[in-house]
């Protein structure tokens, strides 16, 4: 299967946007997840004086984790899909929480930023270039900032490529074909199927000039399917929160 890229992609998350929280909900610890990765950013203060960025925030599941993980942080979050977005903007949203239409590409080249932390979920087996993503990355996060993703990325076992595909089969891409989208359920499927491993992605991260990597696994039935990685941009001694 060619995988959806782009616009294509876009699209796909524009036309899907509608049912996406309702079938996002029927994955048992979808949102428990979310909200575990973003406080494995472990932010000092519950956030205070910070400024984050959730890359990739779709409907704003992810923003809301990371609002409960900080919640004194001024967050901005950003999508490429205007139906996703449209989606978070209808949720009730402090005022220290704003959305921008913009790609990772896109707000790599603006002037946003720099941020104190980096959110993004299930985000880089979506794009064109993770190297290329990775790198604005660096440049939007200040010295020493944090980054955490929350990725589809397989351990690398038989057991756990057989375990998604089961899953896609029997349940994922069914549900997304009764909605109306099965292209965009379709390549869930084979993107995490050729996306990085779990280990491959955190070695990317690393050739990237990110430091203090490191892979945590997520509980329950996405165990060695959804991994959390954490690292830093260069000396975490360099960070605001120790020079406040």
């Amino acid at each position: 299967m060619t995988l959806l890229r782009d616009h294509d992609l876009a699209r796909a998350f524009d036309h899907a946007a509608h049912t996406y929280d309702h079938l996002t909900a029927l994955n048992p610890g979808y949102r428990t997840d979310l909200l575990r990765s973003a406080r494995r950013l472990a932010l000092p203060d519950d956030g205070a004086g910070l400024h984050l960025l959730d890359l990739g925030c779709g409907t704003g599941a992810s923003t809301a984790a990371l609002l409960r993980a900080a919640p004194r942080a001024r967050i901005t979050a950003v999508d490429a899909s205007a139906g996703m977005l449209r989606r978070a903007l209808a949720k009730p949203w402090p005022a220290r929480v704003r959305f921008l239409h913009l790609t990772a590409e896109e707000l790599a080249a603006s002037h946003e930023g720099p941020f104190d932390a980096v959110f993004a979920a299930y985000l880089f087996r979506n794009v064109t270039d993770p190297d290329a993503v990775l790198a604005g990355v660096r440049g939007l996060l200040r010295p020493g900032g944090r980054f955490t993703t929350h990725e589809y990325s397989l351990s690398g076992s038989r057991v756990h490529r057989a375990l998604w595909s089961a899953v896609c089969r029997g349940f994922v891409v069914p549900a997304g074909t009764l909605t109306g989208d099965r292209a965009l359920y379709r390549h869930l499927r084979h993107s995490v199927l050729a996306f990085d491993t779990a280990p491959e992605f955190a070695a990317r991260m690393t050739r990237a000039g990110l430091t203090s990597v490191r892979v945590a696994p997520v509980a329950g039935w996405q165990t060695g399917i959804v991994h959390t990685f954490l690292a830093r941009n260069g000396d975490p001694t360099t960070t605001r929160e120790h020079v406040r």
